[in-house]
């Protein structure tokens, strides 16, 4: 399943490799869209699955959340 991953710029401003936020965010089901407030404080995304219709077509059937953005921040590598 899709997970929900963070990469944080390194001191010469490269992009560091990817890092799954793990199991406080990531589940069984489908995580996706992913983005912190302006003010940095919070943490958006949506978790759900897709579903099949009666007619055969899928519908993204997901549910939005919202935690405190130090979830990701103590994911934070010391440089």
């Amino acid at each position: 399943m899709p997970d929900l991953y963070i990469s944080f710029r390194g001191k010469d401003g490269s992009w560091l490799p990817a890092i799954n936020i793990g199991d406080k965010i990531n589940t069984e089901l489908q995580e996706s869209g992913a983005h912190v407030s302006y003010d940095g404080k919070c943490l958006f995304f949506s978790r759900g699955e897709w579903k099949l219709k009666e007619d055969g077509s899928t519908i993204w059937a997901g549910t939005p959340y919202w935690v405190d953005a130090l979830v990701i921040e103590n994911l934070r590598p010391e440089q």
